[in-house]
Parts: structure tokens; sequence; C-alpha cells
């Protein structure tokens, strides 16, 4: 019944952004599969992230950001009905921790915004990144920016954002919708990867 009910919940076509997909073929798909595959072995979540013997760091990395946001970003959109302009006037976790929004174009100061309003610009925001070429290049001998790994620390902090405001404003939501199981695991996969390579600083990860 459990398994029926998170079939239910995440199969439901509530994602705010098409998927993105690694090609069949290339390398980042090769990688993508060999990290399921061990994710559905049941093994320990700490060994899972690990990277494997002879790859390269950057392209574990990738692969992993992408299915973060993907994940993540379809947690954030089966309850999205109850983070609402009303119900979260401001994207917070708590009272003690309030997040505001910046980018390089519309917002050139942290600003305040809504809930909703945060996670569309950041969902926006990260598929702009994911999708650029010059960023997360998917060309066989095309490297990596220098400031890759940069990105990605960006792009992870303000996925665990998601995080926080979920579980500190929504979890009731999560429980009630039988997904608390899976929004768990996926922040344990999340939390031991930003830890194993130091991906995250650490005053953020407080709230939780």
């Amino acid at each position: 019944a459990m398994a029926l009910c998170l079939k239910q919940v995440f199969n439901k076509d509530k994602t705010f952004r098409p998927r993105k997909k690694f090609e069949p073929g290339t390398q980042r798909f090769e990688l993508y599969k060999k990290a399921q595959a061990s994710l559905k072995s049941g093994l320990d979540l700490k060994a899972v992230v690990q990277l494997p013997p002879g790859e390269s760091i950057n392209d574990w990395i990738a692969v992993h950001v992408v299915d973060f946001f993907n994940r993540i970003n379809l947690i954030y959109g089966t309850m999205s009905e109850y983070c609402t302009e009303r119900s979260c006037p401001i994207m917070s976790g708590g009272l003690k921790y309030e997040y505001r929004w910046q980018d390089d174009s519309k917002y050139k100061k942290p600003t305040k915004l809504s809930a909703p309003q945060y996670m569309c610009m950041l969902m926006d925001w990260i598929e702009m990144l994911i999708n650029n070429e010059d960023v997360f290049p998917t060309r066989i001998g095309v490297p990596f920016p220098k400031q890759f790994q940069q990105v990605c620390t960006k792009i992870l902090t303000r996925l665990f954002r998601v995080f926080v405001h979920v579980y500190i404003h929504h979890f009731d939501s999560i429980i009630n919708m039988g997904a608390e199981a899976h929004v768990n695991t996926c922040y344990k996969h999340f939390y031991y990867f930003i830890k194993e390579f130091s991906l995250i600083d650490h005053r953020e990860l407080e709230p939780l």
C-alpha cells in the first residue's frame, strides 16, 4: 500500500520543469546508471556517494547536481499547492532563517520574495545553468569551466533551502501524502553527498 501511495504521489505530473535527462551512450549517462544502480541496491548511502575509482570528480558532481535538481523539483512540485503566497509570504526556514533572492539579472540585490516566487526563480535559474554548455558541458573532450565546483556549491546550497522550507513549514503535508520515507531518503542522500565533497558551508546546514 505504501509503495502504491508513493507511486501515485510521485507519478503525478506536478514537476515545475521538464526533467533534465542524460543522453544514452554518453559517459555521463553511464555514470548516472551506475549511481542509480548503487542507490537501488540498498547500499549504505555513505558508500553510494563516494567517487567510483577512475572517474572524474566533476562528472560525478555534475550527474548528482542534475539528479538532485530533478528529484527536489519533484518533491516541491508534489506539495506546491500547500505553499502559497498566503501561507508562505516569506521564503523562510522557521522564525530564525529568511532566504532572499539574488541573481545577475532581475534581482541584483538580495530581495525578499514569497516562498513560491523564490522556488520559481530558483528552478528557472538552475535549469538555465545545467542546460548551458559553457557551464555543464556534455560533449566529449570539452573541459569543465574552472569555476564549475563553485557554481555547483551555489546550486546545492540553494537546493538545500528547499529541504529546509519543506521540512519546517510543510512536513505535515508530506506525512499526509505518505511521502515521508521518500523525502527522508532523498534528503539523506543529498546530505551525505554534500558532506563527502564539502560542497556546502556548514553554517548553511544549521536550520536542519
